[in-house]
């Protein structure tokens, strides 16, 4: 693996670390009678905030 390959997989992993990061913290931040809906595939879904941060937390 090249320098320049191993960079671009370290900034995507970092890109989609901070995706993560601000995806869960403005889940926090949503009151608890707000509507979440959480994407699978190609469809969204109606979920709980609870369980859509379970899900940003461990992907």
């Amino acid at each position: 693996m090249s320098s320049s390959d191993n960079t671009n997989a370290i900034a995507e992993c970092t890109k989609q670390l901070r995706r993560h990061e601000v995806a869960i913290a403005e889940l926090n931040n949503l009151p608890s009678s707000s509507a979440v809906y959480q994407r699978n595939c190609n469809l969204y879904f109606r979920t709980t905030i609870q369980k859509a941060t379970t899900t940003e937390q461990t992907s």
